[in-house]
């Protein structure tokens, strides 16, 4: 048992069972034994690797379609570069790199970090870029806001509800002899879930990431009024049902209630949500697009050959596995979906609609 399940354990014996997303938040949040706030997870070394860690040729295209967004609006003054959960800063300083080549493209990154031992890691990486840190996105300066979000909403906390006739019963993390344990509490009928009775039948489960929709209205507002763009990159669909609760420890998926604050927890991203929450926000929205499909438009292929001329043996096996795996169908290329969100009337993010940009 984990010190974080024992905390969570003799909590729940005295104030009853906690939700999917109370149990997240802890788990990745907790100031003493949660996962984001205790370690460093990416790399080798970690639990994970994300599309950054990868190959320095996924950081380089997104920075490239952000530079190419803010020349066609005009190369404004005062835009705000943006990176929510920047990770190690791998992809801030590869897009910021890429982005240099640029005339004009002079931008401060703006980081919106909540743990402590991630910031110290981005200070480092970001260092010769002077960052500037966030709590939350509330504090972001006005401007046109050029965004990046990868692989940052799967990871905000989630409920789950299982229909049971017109209603609904939510399933909960409480205690079966002692140990976590999931269970369901009684069904009622919910107004924010009305919508879906028509698309599920008895005993489908639906989560609600509700953390989700005031962000990405947020994101969308600042855009349509001010000018900027925004890419989410992340895994998930347009909607569904089913269980995507996961975690993931040492690359290896376990049990979510295993090791409390020792491993990962996501769940699969509703597009189709946040698609409908940025349209009626203001913005215009292209996609979601495939992750291959976006990087095979932007010239990744190209950019790996280029790169590969100059490499020999293990590290040019490395390399050509790293753009199999962003961009391959079988692998990231596929699960992986790319959004984007522009002002209206402003044309969309190269490589959202699957279309050639000009050279």
């Amino acid at each position: 048992m984990t010190p974080l399940a024992e905390i969570l354990g003799a909590r729940i014996a005295q104030t009853g069972p906690l939700t999917i997303a109370e149990y997240m938040t802890e788990c990745l949040l907790h100031p003493a034994h949660g996962y984001y706030t205790t370690r460093d997870p990416f790399g080798r070394s970690g639990d994970f690797i994300t599309a950054p860690e990868i190959s320095q040729m996924f950081g380089e295209l997104v920075g490239l379609a952000l530079v190419q967004a803010w020349l066609e609006q005009g190369a404004p003054s005062g835009a705000v570069l943006v990176e929510l959960g920047p990770g190690r800063g791998t992809l801030m300083a590869d897009a910021l790199r890429a982005m240099a080549a640029v005339p004009g493209a002079d931008f401060t990154p703006h980081l919106v970090e909540a743990s402590p031992t991630l910031r110290a890691v981005q200070a480092e990486s970001l260092k010769a870029y002077a960052p500037v840190f966030h709590d939350h996105p509330g504090t972001l300066p006005d401007g046109p806001t050029f965004l990046i979000a990868n692989e940052f909403f799967d990871a905000l906390p989630i409920r789950q509800f299982l229909r049971k006739g017109a209603g609904w019963a939510e399933r909960q993390v409480g205690l079966t002899n002692g140990t976590l344990a999931f269970g369901l509490s009684a069904p009622a009928p919910r107004d924010d879930l009305a919508d879906r009775i028509a698309d599920t039948v008895e005993g489908d489960l639906v989560e609600v990431c509700t953390p989700a929709q005031p962000l990405i209205e947020d994101i969308a507002q600042r855009i349509a009024t001010h000018g900027g763009a925004a890419l989410i990159i992340d895994y998930g669909s347009v909607s569904g049902t089913g269980d995507t609760f996961q975690a993931v420890r040492g690359h290896a998926s376990e049990a979510p209630l295993a090791h409390p604050g020792q491993a990962d927890l996501t769940a699969h991203v509703d597009f189709g949500a946040l698609t409908r929450t940025a349209r009626s926000a203001g913005a215009a929205v292209t996609g979601p697009i495939p992750q291959g499909v976006f990087l095979e438009t932007l010239g990744i292929t190209a950019r790996a050959q280029a790169l590969a001329a100059r490499m020999e043996g293990t590290a040019r096996e490395a390399h050509i596995a790293a753009h199999r795996r962003l961009t391959h169908p079988g692998e990231m290329g596929s699960l992986f979906q790319v959004l984007g969100l522009t002002p209206p009337g402003a044309p969309p993010i190269a490589g959202t609609n699957g279309a050639i940009p000009a050279s």
